[in-house]
């Protein structure tokens, strides 16, 4: 297609962490904090041989904390925790009667939590910092919701993902750059497919470093080892055997200098089972180490 259809799905940290991450474990005492409201609103998907198909207009809201604090210098504990998501779906009408066949619900409760703990494999100061990260990935949020059992505001298993981050800061004409990559495996359980995840990153900081503007590519290609569950579908942000290659895109502004707002979009080149309009997130962050 020549014009890009935006897609997404809910990938633990990839979603939220844009402007956070990367190989830099935070000092001893400090953190990085930041509350978001994540939304997508979709009504038609990518199938599993990545053609679209519509759907009944599904939405998904998550109001979120993600949280980095450095445990030790090198040690640094990591938190995504959707406080409150929120799932529904509009009412499904015949095209030709236009009578409603399935009314629409929503439901409302708690999302996945993440929890994780990164360590530098480099000391501070080295020319490429070098980080590894354990993620687990808990099944706190609902499935099998609403009278059709297809609301779901998690997946309902417990996944382990270990990552290796790898960056580095530069300065351009007094302009503060910095770039980063990692690679990853996502070992999951309760017959889902494990995965390979990469990415890479980069930033740049603006008027005295005030505002960052931050582009990323994240990619998960499924092993296609899982099974196919009937009430697990390619309309929802929880399928099984799902993969995509997408972008993202962040804007961070410090109205103080640890105190800041920040706006992402994110979206997909390609996507097999997952839905196939944008996600957007707003939030507001606490920036300890600033």
């Amino acid at each position: 297609m020549k014009k890009i259809i935006f897609s997404i799905v809910l990938l633990s940290f990839s979603l939220s962490t844009l402007f956070a991450g990367g190989p830099w474990p935070q000092k001893k005492g400090f953190g990085y904090f930041k509350l978001s409201e994540w939304w997508v609103v979709f009504d038609q998907h990518y199938t599993d041989t990545g053609l679209i198909d519509p759907n009944v207009t599904t939405g998904v809201f998550n109001t979120s904390l993600y949280a980095e604090y450095g445990l030790t210098d090198r040690f640094t504990g990591i938190l995504n925790a959707p406080l409150l998501s929120r799932n529904y779906m509009n009412n499904l009408v015949s095209n030709t009667t236009k009578e409603v066949l399935i009314p629409g619900e929503a439901i409302n409760t708690i999302g996945d939590i993440d929890v994780g703990l990164k360590y530098g494999l480099t000391k501070e100061g080295a020319k490429l910092p070098l980080s590894a990260t354990l993620i687990l990935g808990l099944p706190t949020g609902k499935t099998g919701g609403g009278t059709q059992g297809n609301l779901q505001t998690g997946d309902g298993e417990f996944n382990q993902m270990i990552k290796i981050d790898a960056g580095g800061g530069f300065s351009v004409k007094n302009t503060s750059l910095y770039m980063s990559t990692y690679v990853g495996f996502n070992n999951r359980t309760n017959g889902y497919s494990e995965e390979f995840r990469y990415g890479v990153e980069a930033g740049v900081g603006l008027i005295n470093k005030k505002l960052w503007l931050v582009a990323k590519l994240d990619a998960v290609e499924s092993l296609k080892n899982g099974d196919t569950a009937e009430t697990v579908t390619s309309t929802s942000l929880f399928a099984n055997n799902t993969e995509f290659v997408g972008i993202g895109f962040e804007t961070n502004y410090y109205i103080t200098k640890k105190f800041g707002i920040s706006a992402s979009a994110a979206g997909a080149f390609r996507g097999e089972i997952i839905a196939a309009r944008p996600s957007y997130s707003v939030g507001v962050f606490f920036d300890m180490s600033k």
